[in-house]
């Protein structure tokens, strides 16, 4: 927005400025951070007020947990307003990739506020219908697909091999939306612990605000050998947006938490990032990048598959961060060494970038 004011005032120098990529990035994620910080504390109370008791609890969790009833949730309401605001202010309002991310990440909130406000109204862990929630999630990724599509390629890139295509035809549209319903998911099961899946998303945004902005340069994307996206770079400008408003989300939730994100914020950041994964042509690379998530959905998927067959369980508890809890992990032991298993996922991603 704030580029257009400017172009239409005539503003040259300020033009100059805001037309650069990398300075809207900084601009972006600090004005994310700010806005975050400034309706937290509020935005917190008036949650609490209206929640009365909280987040529910599951009674079959680790005992330590059960100190957390009262906790207010969907503090990702937070986290759509810093990041939506910040996005309107200084991304480029012509760039179909920002808007049909934005759709999917306020989409995905919507349905996560949706099965937030269900629990808490209800007082139980169970809020919406999974089938139902995943009919709802499809509708929003198929839509961003189609506009996502309509600007790149339907090949899948393979990481470490340069000019290797898979043409996927029309079933692209159908990967495109898995890949963004996946991605939900997966960060949706990670948000079980303060500031779990706060970070990892963050170092996740980080490395494809790089990626997306390599992409949409042709010279370094020629130089590496990775597909070229025309006006991807303007995806980084979205990726500050997230990490700015996630750094002033984790500010509340850094244990013992203030507020949890719920289901509003995990679907919404979740979805975002498999939404620029798609618009950068690295949708393999985001399942490199953000194996952490990939491991959390994987292990819940083994337990309920294996107990199934078996009536046997095979960790203490699923997703996987609570089996290393019953391990006797304390909660921070756990949160920090996830970051840091993060932290070597995002370089094995970025990694990809040269090796090809």
């Amino acid at each position: 927005m704030l580029y257009l004011l400017a172009e239409w005032l005539g503003y040259e120098g300020a033009l100059n400025l805001v037309r650069y990529q990398t300075f809207r990035f900084g601009a972006t994620l600090m004005t994310a951070l700010v806005i975050g910080l400034i309706i937290g504390p509020r935005f917190i109370n008036m949650l609490r007020v209206r929640q009365g008791k909280g987040q529910p609890i599951r009674e079959d969790g680790p005992q330590s947990h059960l100190a957390k009833r009262g906790t207010p949730t969907m503090g990702g309401l937070m986290i759509l307003v810093a990041l939506t605001f910040s996005l309107v202010l200084w991304m480029d309002l012509s760039s179909p990739f920002v808007w049909a991310c934005l759709a999917v990440t306020l989409g995905f909130g919507a349905i996560g506020f949706l099965d937030d406000y269900a629990k808490v109204s209800k007082a139980t862990s169970s809020g919406v219908s999974g089938r139902v929630r995943l009919l709802m999630e499809f509708a929003v990724a198929g839509l961003a697909s189609w506009i996502i599509v309509s600007q790149i390629s339907t090949n899948l890139y393979l990481p470490f091999f340069s000019e290797v295509e898979i043409p996927l035809g029309p079933a692209y549209y159908v990967f495109a939306a898995f890949v963004m319903v996946g991605a939900g998911n997966a960060v949706n099961l990670t948000d079980g612990l303060d500031g779990l899946a706060t970070m990892p998303v963050i170092i996740a945004a980080g490395t494809f605000a790089i990626i997306a902005y390599l992409v949409g340069r042709v010279d370094f994307s020629d130089y590496l050998g990775i597909p070229h996206v025309p006006g991807a770079g303007e995806l980084a400008v979205f990726c500050a947006a997230i990490m700015g408003a996630g750094l002033a989300f984790l500010w509340f939730n850094a244990p013992p938490a203030a507020v949890f994100m719920g289901d509003t914020g995990s679907l919404a950041l979740g979805g975002a990032l498999g939404a620029i994964a798609v618009a950068a042509h690295h949708e393999v690379v985001l399942a490199i990048v953000g194996g952490l998530f990939v491991v959390e959905a994987v292990s819940v998927i083994i337990q309920v598959f294996w107990f199934k067959r078996t009536g046997r369980r095979v960790f203490r508890m699923a997703p996987i961060h609570h089996h290393f809890e019953q391990l006797g992990w304390s909660e921070s032991k756990v949160v920090i060494r996830f970051w840091i298993v993060a932290i070597v996922l995002a370089l094995m991603g970025l990694a990809t970038l040269k090796l090809r």
